[in-house]
């Protein structure tokens, strides 16, 4: 069975070609194989493996870097630098967020995504930073291949923003958003002081007040091939630090070493990632890693991601402090934040990595 196509207003007033929705797709009681438009191939020397002790993700107890002793700190810290230097992703344990409340926000989010697809008409757009946003796959009016995967949007920080619906969403939004940006400021702090900087530079660098944060949710309903579709393929984030949750099922995977490796994350634990802004403030010292989501055959799986970047009018550089101590030069432009989210959601990302097109270039 293709998907459907139907149409919906743009904000100009024209109409403009839609993808049904996968959940629509997989919803369907005919549904056995995986469409041509949604057929993806990876690579078969490239599969995941979580368990191999080796191959699993570092963590770090926040208890100790937020309240610990002067000592246990400061071996907080250097665990961070290293996981930040040698991974680039990593698990945050004890960090005071309630499990009940994490469950609470996939559980609205799981309704908002159990909403008739007319009910969530009025949130789809086309517009990078609409405050709320809903749609399917990724940008399908310029991928190639549809991602196995519905989302949805919405703008926590400088503006709380948030749904009517489903019931109850909109109170768990805020205290959840209010509560994780709490613990990527924590975060941030840490990352700064890993680097030798003072606790608050990168916030202050980056205009972290008013930084952006955004509540992402993925929807990756059970697949009938997952060897032949993605939920997300391989990509990096544009924020500084991102912070994610999932139910039950996993799916996220992560490239260490030239291997994809499949991430189990502790029960109630943040999964913590660098990105690009970050690569871009360390010239490089702390690099935005390459991930993906794949999708499974049993069971549906729902992940939240929560970006956190400069002020969208913020060009990150490469900090001065670390180019004069490391005898660098600066590998990178600057570009704002908002540019550069632009950037990564426009027909140029798909040619090369959005990082690539702000390297310097020597001669």
């Amino acid at each position: 069975m293709a998907p459907t196509v139907t149409s919906m207003e743009a904000s100009n007033g024209h109409e403009v070609p839609k993808v049904a929705s996968i959940k629509t797709l997989a919803d369907s009681a005919s549904f056995t194989f995986v469409p041509s438009e949604y057929s993806y191939t990876k690579n078969p020397n490239e599969q995941g493996d979580a368990n191999d002790p080796e191959h699993s993700i570092p963590i770090i107890d926040f208890a100790l870097l937020t309240s610990g002793s002067p000592d246990q700190r400061a071996k907080v810290i250097q665990e961070l630098r290293r996981a930040c230097e040698e991974w680039g992703f990593f698990q945050v344990t004890n960090h005071g967020v309630p499990e009940s409340l994490m469950q609470s926000m996939i559980d609205a989010c799981h309704r908002f995504f159990d909403l008739p697809e007319e009910e969530k008409k009025e949130f789809q757009t086309r517009n990078l930073l609409d405050p709320i946003k809903c749609g399917t796959s990724f940008n399908v009016d310029i991928e190639k291949v549809h991602l196995w995967r519905d989302y949805l949007k919405v703008i926590a920080h400088p503006e709380f923003n948030s749904l009517y619906k489903p019931a109850g969403y909109s109170e768990v939004s805020l205290e959840f958003s209010k509560r994780t940006r709490e613990v990527a400021t924590e975060i941030l702090k840490g990352i700064s002081e890993s680097l030798g900087l003072e606790a608050d530079y990168i916030a202050k660098a980056t205009n972290w007040d008013r930084g952006l944060q955004i509540l992402a949710a993925n929807y990756y309903p059970a697949c009938p091939q997952p060897d032949k579709a993605i939920g997300l393929p391989p990509h990096t984030d544009h924020g500084l630090v991102t912070l994610l949750i999932q139910n039950e099922m996993g799916g996220l995977e992560v490239k260490h070493k030239d291997q994809w490796v499949l991430v189990n994350a502790a029960p109630g634990a943040f999964i913590v990632n660098i990105g690009d802004q970050m690569q871009i403030l360390t010239n490089d010292k702390y690099k935005s890693i390459w991930h993906r989501a794949v999708v499974n055959n049993k069971a549906t799986r729902i992940s939240i991601a929560v970006p956190h970047g400069p002020s969208l009018d913020t060009p990150a550089l490469p900090i001065p402090e670390l180019l004069e101590r490391e005898g660098q030069a600066p590998k990178y432009i600057g570009m704002t934040y908002e540019k550069f989210m632009e950037l990564q959601a426009s027909p140029a990302a798909l040619t090369k990595p959005c990082l690539d097109h702000l390297r310097v270039k020597h001669n």
